[in-house]
């Protein structure tokens, strides 16, 4: 009885030996369909960026855009890196800061008496007819050549960078983005915005004459960036008529505006621009405080901002790069479609 069982047992192993080896060769067929597959499939890349749109992909935590074109790489912020390079080249230049005296090929000027110097002397070598004689293709109005325009602010100058560099991290920035400035002055903010977007992507609405003279005559033409075609408004009451309606923005702001407007005008204006902000995505920002909100009390003010499908976020701080200064900033997004 044991010998049958165990012929039977041997029995059993010849038969099932060729079915092991078949079911692995078709086992192994199956698997290679199954990479192949899998290889070619259309899935959405992990870091969540269109895989056909890499010229303008936003680098992992939104510090700026490569470009393939350039091989290159934009960044939207001053990094540590950067500060630590320009600081090595301070110390290996030997350089200190020195006082502005008269010195072998420099004559310190304030900017009165250059532009006196200008208007009597004009330049070194000068056309000295007018019309035709006179080969200057932009004539620019000596004040704004001697930029009388860049003290016209509480802060530095500088502070534009900071302003964006806030803004464009915040937002994620990229070249398409639809940008809206409340007030942008003489452009110490907007050169950045109009210089890292695409044409036509940066929209402003200015009140004051004199600050759209500087920035249409000066700032545009000597930074190079006619060609941008940023569109600039002359306008009062956020009043927004001459804008296209049909543009979404991603980023709308006012820097030390809305602080002089009655209260009543700002919620105007918030009115009519929360239907022309991205919905979730897009975002507010307005600087220094928001009076207008906080003097109608916390759930009255909730209540406002809801009825405008507006949502407040919170407060930030951003520190200056070049002075001992920090920004506020209240961030406001539309939470519904």
């Amino acid at each position: 009885m044991a010998l049958s069982a165990s012929r039977a047992m041997s029995k059993g192993v010849v038969v099932t030996v060729p079915v092991l080896v078949l079911s692995a060769l078709v086992a192994a067929v199956f698997l290679f369909f199954l990479f192949s597959s899998l290889s070619s499939c259309s899935c959405p890349s992990t870091s969540g960026t269109p895989v056909n749109d890499v010229s303008n992909a936003v680098s992992v935590g939104g510090t700026g855009v490569s470009d393939s074109n350039s091989g290159g790489f934009t960044p939207l912020s001053t990094r540590k890196e950067d500060v630590d390079w320009v600081k090595s080249q301070i110390i290996a230049n030997g350089l200190h800061m020195q006082d502005n005296v008269l010195r072998k090929g420099i004559n310190p000027r304030t900017r009165a008496q250059q532009l006196e110097d200008l208007r009597q002397f004009k330049g070194i070598s000068h056309y000295e007819g007018d019309g035709s004689d006179n080969h200057t293709a932009l004539p620019c109005p000596g004040e704004l050549l001697v930029e009388e325009h860049h003290s016209n602010y509480g802060e530095p100058w500088a502070g534009g960078r900071d302003v964006f560099e806030f803004l464009a991290q915040s937002v994620q920035l990229r070249p398409d983005s639809q940008v809206l400035e409340i007030g942008c002055g003489t452009l110490r903010v907007g050169l950045h915005f109009i210089r890292y977007l695409n044409p036509e992507h940066f929209n402003c609405l200015e009140r004051d004459e004199l600050s759209l003279m500087s920035a249409f005559r000066y700032e545009l033409p000597s930074q190079g960036l006619l060609h941008k075609r940023p569109l600039i408004v002359k306008g009062e009451d956020m009043d927004f008529s001459k804008f296209d309606s049909s543009t979404v923005y991603d980023l709308i702001y006012a820097s030390a505006v809305f602080l002089h407007m009655p209260d009543k005008l700002v919620w105007v204006g918030l009115e009519r621009l929360a239907s022309k902000l991205r919905p979730y995505d897009g975002r507010i920002f307005v600087s220094h405080n928001i009076k207008f909100c906080s003097r109608l009390g916390g759930d009255e003010c909730t209540k406002r901002l809801t009825s405008l499908g507006l949502e407040y976020l919170g407060k930030h701080t951003h520190d200056s790069l070049l002075f001992n200064h920090y920004e506020i900033w209240f961030e406001f997004r539309r939470n519904k479609a």
